[in-house]
């Protein structure tokens, strides 16, 4: 596997372009990392499926009035860190709401911080030159353990 690894995919601002932001993002590490992994790396990938769920739908629902598209970025970098940031044309920058306040929806940014923080990673917003922004979510993504007969001694 190279040290770096990179896929970027567009999609316009539509309810539809959620699920096919998380099968992009779950193909693209499946194919990055075909190696057997175990529960841990299951469980995270379970996580990132809904990060990217809810960032997406963040990207949707509150910039598609600015932003026709957003932009999903993918970096894995040695097997050490994953990087997923989900770019929209929006100045607005993410915020969360008050704990008092009632409603059926908003709390995405909650719930990714918090999926971020179980899994030892951390949310950063970036703007961007053309004056939106990028989300970004890093979490450790550990290295795939080799089959019994490929490994080493000391692994």
């Amino acid at each position: 596997m190279a040290d770096h690894q990179e896929a970027t995919l567009t999609l316009p601002s539509a309810p539809g372009s959620v699920p096919k932001a998380r099968r992009y993002v779950t193909g693209v590490l499946t194919e990055w990392d075909d190696t057997p992994a175990g529960a841990d790396r299951a469980e995270l990938l379970d996580s990132v499926r809904l990060i990217v769920s809810e960032l997406a739908t963040n990207a949707v629902v509150h910039t598609s009035d600015r932003s026709p598209t957003f932009t999903v970025d993918v970096h894995l970098d040695r097997h050490e860190v994953l990087r997923i940031g989900v770019t929209d044309s929006h100045p607005r920058m993410p915020r969360r709401l008050p704990a008092a306040v009632q409603q059926d929806n908003g709390r995405g940014m909650v719930i990714i911080r918090s999926l971020a923080a179980e899994s030892g990673g951390k949310i950063t917003v970036e703007p961007t030159e053309s004056g939106g922004k990028t989300v970004w979510i890093a979490l450790p993504w550990p290295a795939p353990v080799p089959p019994a007969g490929q490994r080493t001694a000391g692994t």
